[in-house]
């Protein structure tokens, strides 16, 4: 018999509004807890520090987020487990800091900078122009050589730090819009929204290549998933003093 997915509609959600006045306990049942990831924590970092506190150790999380950016985490527990799938599905929201004139080969901040090039020649109103052109709706995309992607079996990052060579297929992925919030060149904010999959940080080092310069992505914080948003996310302390009562 096929197990029962939960309607995203009557998931128990745990966010900043909830008071949680049952037992730990009814966490086995189910429930979906929005945690604001904070930086340098891994996912796993966040499962963990939730499965340590409540009975059930049936945990995972909807869509990975790299140490070094923060924002809407979307932890499960319980039976809602079955509904990672559904929610991954959602449209995801990121705001991002872009800095132009370095590339680095993770595409980050998380190693430093391996090339430089000019910058000065690059303006708001050419950005506007490329990203109409080449970064919206159905595109073709890298992924970092430093990502969580298995390749035979191994997570694609293990390899990049022994410095092993993989020729990676590109990849259709979809993004929806992408908004200019603020440009301070060298540094560009974006909003970008986009489907499952889509990795900002390729957004960023393919958008330096095609502005004839380089970039990689400063910070990054994800602010959205589906109808889940990150202002109704608690913090893992603020997680834990809403359980204590």
């Amino acid at each position: 018999m096929a197990k029962q997915v939960i309607p995203l509609v009557d998931l128990p959600v745990v966010s900043k509004n909830t008071i949680v006045d049952f037992p730990v306990d009814k966490f086995s049942s189910g429930a979906a807890i929005l945690i604001d990831k904070p930086l340098e924590w891994s996912s796993f970092d966040a499962v963990r520090h939730v499965r340590n506190r409540i009975p059930p150790k049936k945990v995972g999380h909807a869509g990975t987020l790299d140490p070094l950016a923060t924002g809407l985490l979307v932890i499960c527990t319980g039976k809602a487990t079955r509904t990672i799938a559904q929610i991954q599905d959602g449209e995801k929201e990121y705001i991002t800091t872009i800095r132009f004139g370095e590339s680095t080969p993770s595409y980050d901040a998380a190693l430093p900078a391996d090339d430089t090039a000019p910058w000065k020649h690059i303006t708001p109103e050419q950005l506007e122009e490329i990203i109409d052109q080449k970064f919206l709706g159905t595109i073709t995309q890298l992924p970092p050589i430093y990502s969580a992607i298995r390749v035979e079996g191994e997570r694609l990052y293990k390899k990049a730090r022994r410095g092993e060579k993989v020729n990676l297929p590109p990849r259709q992925v979809t993004v929806n819009s992408i908004e200019i919030l603020n440009s301070r060149l060298p540094e560009l904010d974006l909003k970008i929204t986009c489907e499952k999959g889509t990795y900002i940080r390729s957004i960023a080092h393919e958008l330096g290549q095609a502005a004839n310069s380089l970039a990689h992505v400063t910070s990054l914080r994800r602010t959205r998933i589906g109808g889940f948003r990150v202002k109704d996310a608690v913090t893992p302390s603020e997680f834990d003093d809403q359980i204590n009562f």
